[in-house]
């Protein structure tokens, strides 16, 4: 059996990482390559770095982030945020990042999840969907959630799936930063209907929440923030803890 992945996420604005709550209220929180040296060492499976610079001037140091990022740990890290194009993705592919997340560009731009899979291989493709339940319907959202979209979100998933994603990484904005727990009905939807990873993002305030989300939810992976950033819960004290629940992570 696959084991289940722990993957802490780090979202950089100009080379600091931040947290905010759904979205929001962003705090200065590190640096971005310390954190994620100290979480490889420290036992993650993979890192997830977004980059949320709102100008190209931001982009263009995130891109030397992910040289400084590759140099700096051994495991696999995915980075997403203003990749718009086939040449976005290989100037950070380029760099050292193992995967790119495309989300906004590949809601305006489905062609696009295919466009980099053909070049690199769908195992370097994530397709990020930040959704929202409006009216008992779950509604794929761009630019950072502030954008809600006719996507829906089982659909897209499938969409993008079809149109060559090797994994989807799925972020619920009700639930982001809350730490009250992952939507773990819309994650056993998920990945019973794909035949990818689905990663779970949104929620986690605690080793239980992770536990339920990898069980009930069938998620492949849980991705979580705020609980490691701020010393919460340590990746290794996690892992023990899901492995008495007989989840299979790696130790």
């Amino acid at each position: 059996m696959v084991a289940k992945r722990i993957i802490p996420c780090l979202d950089v604005k100009d080379g600091v990482v931040v947290k905010g709550i759904n979205f929001l209220g962003l705090k200065e929180v590190g640096d971005a390559v310390d954190m994620g040296v100290r979480y490889a060492r420290e036992g993650a499976d993979e890192l997830v770095y977004l980059d949320i610079s709102a100008t190209r001037e931001g982009r263009n140091t995130f891109a030397a982030l992910v040289e400084k990022i590759a140099a700096g740990i051994d495991i696999p890290f995915t980075v997403g945020g203003g990749i718009g194009s086939v040449d976005d993705a290989s100037r950070l592919l380029d760099a050292g990042a193992d995967k790119v997340s495309i989300n906004s560009a590949a809601i305006r731009d489905p062609e696009l999840i295919g466009r980099i899979a053909s070049k690199y291989g769908s195992q370097f493709v994530v397709v990020a969907i930040d959704a929202k339940c409006v009216d008992g319907t779950w509604k794929a959202t761009t630019h950072g959630g502030s954008v809600m979209t006719d996507k829906e979100l089982f659909s897209w998933a499938m969409e993008a799936q079809q149109r060559g994603a090797g994994e989807i990484l799925f972020t619920s904005m009700d639930h982001d930063g809350t730490k009250g727990g992952y939507a773990c009905e819309v994650y056993e939807r998920l990945s019973e209907l794909l035949s990818i990873p689905v990663i779970a993002s949104g929620g986690a305030g605690s080793i239980a929440d992770i536990a339920k989300v990898l069980t009930e939810g069938k998620a492949d992976a849980a991705l979580a923030a705020s609980i490691f950033h701020y010393g919460e819960i340590g990746i290794q004290e996690l892992k023990e803890a899901l492995r008495k629940e007989n989840i299979n992570v790696r130790i």
